[in-house]
């Protein structure tokens, strides 16, 4: 009984590190298709957007003035207005079709292969927690990076960061 036990524990944690990996290979033939909306099941684009704004909101923090003269106040009110008119623009600019367009983008980076297919232009794929799993398209210094969550008994991609 243990045996049996102990090949099934074996099944499942096997199971569970070749899951992502089939995942990229149903994302591989998603992107292939011409429409954007093929890959809606591999992403989770409110998750996409919200990274590229934490991205964004911190690259604006490091320039807002600090002082609290009338001018300072003046730059840090319009500063912070930008920063509202940035995420909606931010919410129209990263879509399915981006995402889509961005991820064929890097495969062709990525890789000699014509027509660039997505699972030829990965250089490094990994775990980097148990529900957290790490796509990197290209050779570090000309990279893209595809980050996998484990969402719902699915993983889908949360950020593409370039």
């Amino acid at each position: 009984m243990a045996r049996i036990l102990v090949y099934l524990l074996a099944f499942a944690v096997i199971g569970y590190g070749i899951w992502p990996y089939y995942t990229i290979f149903r994302l591989d033939t998603a992107l292939a298709q011409p429409s954007a909306k093929a890959i809606a099941p591999f992403v989770d684009l409110p998750a996409v957007q919200a990274a590229y704004k934490s991205r964004l909101d911190s690259a604006v923090g490091d320039f807002m003035p600090r002082g609290d003269s009338d001018g300072e106040r003046v730059l840090a009110w319009l500063a912070d207005n930008l920063q509202r008119l940035g995420d909606s623009a931010l919410d129209q600019a990263i879509t399915l079709e981006w995402v889509h367009g961005s991820l064929r983008d890097a495969a062709a980076r990525a890789t000699e292969e014509r027509p660039a297919y997505f699972m030829a232009g990965i250089d490094f794929a990994f775990f980097e927690s148990w529900n957290r799993f790490v796509i990197r398209l290209g050779v570090p210094g000309n990279d893209t990076h595809v980050i996998m969550r484990l969402q719902d008994w699915q993983w889908r991609i949360t950020d593409v960061v370039r």
